[in-house]
């Protein structure tokens, strides 16, 4: 447990050499929420816009001695108009990142996913953690554990493309994805068995890109290499994935909260698919992983823009 927050802390340093991301943030109205952004402003990982109502903000700044500094506020009336509106300044292109306040994630996310003023794209919306697990010596992409709840294998070739997109904003050496079900091998009679196959083989196709990609893996044989010698498994992936794709939220959340509470491990959460990173915590998050998702939201941004240099070259 000696290694805990050392990837986070790796994740940060990086991110010091970057400029502030703009990022609207979207009803920051209790201490937890406002804090985390301010923080994450004075390290110098983002430059929020506060979006919310002015005297509430005003209020939790004072009577928590939170400094807003130069920090922009956009007054609005109540959370729903909070979200409506950051997700109209990103629209405008003022920000390169939303972050969720002291709002519900369902309004948050309805503002995103409005067809006609949300922040759509051709790719599905997924959430990842990123979780920083002190005994595995890489860092782990866990999705979808958040957003989709019971996703189809359509569904999945989004979920895993937005978390490899991810990986390689992360810096990641090499992409290896662990398609998880119960078992290693294909079973008819468990159908997360036969769509990790599937995927498996769009992967080679090409229509899953970036990544080397393997499943069914069960759990142990994805991150243990000792399982692999017990069971005498040959694969790129096992005993070593980075990026693990559960069969639905209930096992990822499962997942997810075992190695956070079992496993001492952090988890920083970002929202993708949409135009830009979304920034997701939770109030009992504590202040590194809020600066952490705000790190992975920069470097994502970040991985943006160098492809839209590209693009124009």
């Amino acid at each position: 447990m000696d290694r805990t927050h050392e990837k986070y802390r790796r994740l940060l340093d990086f991110c010091k050499s970057l400029p502030p991301t703009p990022t609207a943030v979207a009803h920051p109205c209790d201490e937890s929420s406002l804090r985390g952004a301010m923080d994450a402003a004075r390290i110098g990982l983002i430059s929020p816009i506060l979006v919310g109502p002015r005297a509430r903000i005003d209020r939790i700044a004072t009577e928590f001695g939170i400094a807003l500094g130069s920090a922009t506020v956009v007054d609005t009336p109540h959370s729903e108009a909070s979200a409506a509106r950051a997700v109209e300044i990103v629209r405008e292109g003022k920000a390169e990142a939303l972050m969720k306040g002291s709002l519900h994630t369902d309004e948050l996310m309805g503002a995103v996913v409005n067809r006609d003023t949300g922040l759509r794209t051709a790719r599905r919306v997924s959430h990842c953690f990123v979780m920083d697990v002190p005994s595995y010596p890489e860092t782990l992409i866990v999705t979808d554990a958040a957003v989709n709840i019971a996703p189809t294998m359509a569904d999945k070739v989004d979920i895993i493309q937005n978390a490899i997109d991810l990986a390689h904003a992360l810096r990641f050496e090499q992409v290896r994805v662990a398609i998880l079900s119960a078992m290693e091998t294909v079973n008819p009679k468990i159908p997360s068995t036969v769509e990790a196959a599937a995927l498996c083989k769009m992967a080679d196709r090409g229509q899953i890109k970036g990544a080397i990609v393997d499943g069914p893996l069960a759990l142990d044989n994805a991150i243990s290499l000792e399982s692999l010698k017990i069971k005498h498994i040959d694969s790129p992936v096992a005993g070593r994935a980075n990026v693990l794709v559960v069969p639905d939220l209930e096992a990822g959340n499962m997942l997810a909260k075992s190695l956070s509470f079992l496993a001492g491990a952090d988890a920083a959460g970002i929202v993708l698919g949409a135009r830009v990173p979304i920034i997701l915590t939770s109030r009992a998050d504590p202040i590194t992983t809020r600066l952490a998702s705000c790190g992975v939201a920069a470097l994502v941004a970040q991985a943006r823009r160098e492809a839209a240099q590209r693009a124009v070259s």
